[in-house]
């Protein structure tokens, strides 16, 4: 019997009273039972935390410092007993980086399928981009016309601040006599002075040559030098003026902009490589919020709809309401839900004119109502920072949109469609996208193990009536039924054998087809040779149990006996 059952004997916890029962190994057990009659005292409180100090008390001193210590429940025996699981009602925890893809682990396949079959595209043209090999770039420089003069430019500074004095010095030091500096042509013998507050691109020249038959071998040194002068990056420059970028980075040709190494680190938002660098892979910043600054939309800017100009410089305000009426043409008597949306940003976020210094904020350029908060937040006082706080609250991250990514890293598609879009849609319609993708033969043989383990556990969270959430909904938003559920499925997907598993009402809040989908899934997780106990109330789960306790005949002290145990059939028989 040992070895087919889970035997409790003399069950003394809270309200039961001194009870045995049997439980089936590898077979679905329902614990049912008024409210308070002892179900969860039985279920979790004796065998789930029998179960767990067993296995606590099985591993090493050093492991069990790490681990919750429990307390041997009151029972005088439990045999045949499992390691155990439970699987509460309670939320996934408060953690704001954690979302359905992270705990359930897709996210972790996702990042495994980008990073090997994607596609990386710039982020600012939309432009498909790859790597080209130095031979690759000399065919594609060769397609010009014959006869045509370019200069082979090695671009060592881009876009940066400084007078880079070192540089240049260095530069002539290793023979280079010409650079073009902001696109102007300058000879290194000369001194160059540069407006270190001023961002500056500076070209080394490399060579010039006339592009013809037999000229490949020169062509192809001077190319070498350039891409290794300027970290794997060339532009050649043709007598027009025009520029033509070549990496054997990953980069694009028309924009310049470069794409790091597609590795899954670059589509994680809890890396620095993937994260976005304004909200550090959270998706949100606490910054001003419009509503707070606004709360009642029916006043007019005159009659003080912007809450902190109420409490303001009198004279500031009005010059203010002067400037917005006289140069932004606002009209100042008009309630301000009525304001057309343009003038409402404008408003909020200025017309990018504004001085910054503060010294004359209300001129002909407006600096905006949450720039000049922003900057008066970050220059204040401790104690104008309190004033202001109120106005703050989490909004999503302007940077990301609220993706959690670098641009580069959001640019990258796998069959047309970013990450995130992938994560983005409902579980129920991400899994019909990944059912009927189609990968080539050799993004078969890198991906087909991750899509199958991406449509099997999209499948078991359809399965447990989970469908429509996203995979990017954060984990601290969920009821504590969607996280026991989103907790089964992964279970399921974890493929555990010989465990038992304790769960507590997972019907609650399902229509009558996910219900019967949950079911499926209960079975599931038995036939993969594990005890399943589930504390319900639910009669079609009853139905469809294996074996049933019924704890009563009341609640508390009336609680705590058994009033039977046995199959449905005679469950239902006896009434």
């Amino acid at each position: 019997m040992a070895h087919d059952w889970v035997a409790v004997r003399g069950a003394r916890v809270h309200n039961l009273k001194n009870i045995d029962v049997d439980l089936p190994r590898d077979q679905l057990v329902v614990i049912t039972g008024l409210s308070g009659s002892g179900k969860s005292s039985l279920a979790f409180d004796t065998i789930y935390a029998e179960g767990q100090r067993r296995y606590v008390e099985s591993l090493s001193s050093y492991a069990r410092q790490f681990l919750e210590q429990m307390e041997k429940p009151d029972v005088d025996l439990i045999d045949g007993l499992s390691p155990a699981i439970a699987i509460e009602q309670k939320t996934t925890g408060s953690n704001p980086r954690s979302t359905v893809g992270t705990v359930t682990e897709i996210y972790d396949y996702l990042r495994l399928l980008f990073a090997n079959v994607g596609v990386p595209h710039c982020h600012l043209c939309g432009r498909a981009i790859a790597s080209q090999s130095l031979e690759r770039i000399i065919d594609m420089v060769m397609l010009s016309p014959n006869d045509e003069r370019v200069n082979v430019l090695a671009p060592v500074v881009r876009g940066r601040k400084g007078e880079f004095k070192k540089e240049l010095a260095a530069l002539r030091a290793r023979g280079f006599t010409k650079v073009r500096v902001d696109g102007q042509l300058r000879s290194l013998d000369e001194d160059i002075k540069l407006d270190r507050r001023r961002n500056h691109t500076i070209d080394v020249v490399v060579d010039r040559v006339v592009l013809k038959p037999g000229i490949e071998r020169r062509l192809t040194e001077s190319v070498d030098v350039a891409l290794n002068l300027a970290d794997d990056v060339v532009v050649i420059n043709t007598l027009d003026g025009g520029d033509r970028l070549f990496s054997r980075r990953l980069a694009c040709t028309y924009c310049g902009v470069s794409m790091p190494e597609m590795t899954p680190r670059a589509f994680s938002f809890n890396s620095p490589h993937g994260a976005c660098p304004d909200c550090q892979g959270l998706g949100a910043v606490y910054d001003f919020d419009p509503a707070r600054l606004v709360p009642d939309e029916s006043l007019s800017l005159q009659d003080g709809a912007i809450a902190p100009w109420a409490r303001g410089d009198k004279k500031l305000v009005k010059e203010a309401l002067a400037s917005l009426s006289k140069h932004l043409r606002i009209d100042l008597a008009l309630p301000f839900r009525r304001l057309a949306k343009k003038a409402r940003d404008v408003i909020f976020y200025g017309t990018g004119a504004a001085r910054k210094d503060g010294k004359d904020p209300f001129g002909a350029g407006f600096e905006g109502l949450v720039p000049n908060l922003r900057r008066r937040y970050e220059e204040g006082s401790w104690a104008e920072q309190e004033a202001l706080e109120s106005y703050r609250a989490l909004r999503p991250c302007l940077a990301c949109g609220g993706a959690r990514l670098k641009p580069q890293s959001r640019a990258v598609r796998v069959k047309g469609r970013t990450i995130t879009e992938y994560v983005d849609l409902p579980i129920s319609e991400a899994l019909d996208v990944f059912e009927t993708i189609e990968l080539t033969e050799r993004e078969s043989l890198i991906a087909s193990r991750i899509l199958r383990e991406i449509r099997d556990r999209l499948r078991f969270l359809n399965d447990v009536g989970v469908g429509y959430l996203t995979l990017a909904r954060s984990a601290a938003t969920l009821s504590g039924g969607e996280g026991q559920r989103i907790r089964l499925a992964t279970q399921i997907g974890s493929n555990l054998t010989g465990v038992l598993y304790v769960l507590d009402e997972p019907s609650i809040g399902l229509h009558q087809r996910d219900n019967r989908a949950l079911l499926s899934t209960l079975a599931r997780l038995r036939d993969l040779g594990n005890t399943v106990v589930v504390v319900e109330h639910d009669e079609e789960t009853i139905r469809t149990a294996d074996y049933v306790i019924d704890l009563g005949p009341g609640a508390g002290e009336h609680g705590g006996h058994v009033i039977f145990q046995g199959t449905p059939a005679a469950h239902l028989a006896n009434g």
